[in-house]
């Protein structure tokens, strides 16, 4: 009879080491942690893989993107630009390669020109969009739209780290053929390569009057580099103001 009892409770030991290894065996190939990429909303998150302990922000969360003017600029015949600024004012959240569509109407109200681009929306930041040659023609134009697909836009935490380039010396010369210079600054200890600089003109109405943009092949580290900005054609009203933008991209 002992025997019989001993016999049963080595079985009902060995079992049950084997349901635990089984068991623990089953969670290691099955069970998956709860992370910000499992398509799930659990972990505090305010949706599905955004808010709470995620970087990425839930898009109802954060205040859309908003275009702040657009203007079409054609300073000669046969040539038309467009700029814009985009405002983010999410003072901790920053958005990346941000879908846009802009239009340009003629004085008919027919489409001249259609073009898609996208646009990087750093914190608390008004951003300016410059498209060089939007339409080519001798059509009048009318008036300019930006839309933002904000419904696409990926917000993520993001408290502003990259390097402060800084402008100085800027100069604004009217004439004939109009010309801008300024001094871009890195404070860095690294180059900074390949810069997008927009520049921005405006009258004494706050009137965008010109726009133009260059890429700063490198500002040396903690040194400068000089800009310079050129039209073939006169402005169509006296400069009051300008805005030099580096646009150094987010990470």
């Amino acid at each position: 009879m002992w025997g019989r009892h001993r016999q049963a409770l080595i079985l009902s030991i060995i079992g049950s080491i084997a349901a635990f290894l089984i068991a623990v065996t089953l969670v290691a190939v099955f069970y998956q942690a709860p992370s910000c990429h499992d398509d799930k909303q659990n972990q505090g998150e305010t949706g599905v893989d955004c808010g709470g302990p995620c970087s990425h922000l839930c898009t109802p969360d954060e205040q859309a993107a908003q275009v702040l003017f657009v203007r079409s600029l054609t300073q000669q015949p046969g040539r038309t630009d467009l700029v814009a600024q985009i405002a983010n004012k999410n003072s901790d959240a920053a958005a990346k390669n941000v879908p846009y569509t802009a239009t340009l109407y003629g004085s008919d109200g027919g489409v001249l020109a259609t073009k898609t681009g996208t646009v990087d929306l750093p914190p608390g930041s008004s951003v300016p969009i410059f498209i060089p040659a939007v339409y080519s023609g001798f059509q009048q134009a009318g008036q300019a739209f930006i839309t933002l697909d904000n419904a696409s836009a990926y917000w993520y935490r993001y408290t502003d780290t990259r390097p402060l380039v800084s402008t100085s010396n800027v100069v604004v010369t009217p004439g004939d053929t109009p010309r801008a210079t300024a001094n871009l600054s890195n404070p860095t200890a690294f180059p900074i390569l390949d810069l997008p600089v927009i520049i921005t003109i405006y009258d004494a109405s706050n009137n965008a009057i010109a726009a133009s943009r260059t890429v700063v092949d490198e500002v040396p580290p903690q040194g400068t580099a000089s800009i310079i900005f050129t039209w073939n054609a006169p402005f169509t009203a006296a400069p009051a103001r300008e805005e030099v933008v580096p646009q150094v991209p987010l990470p």
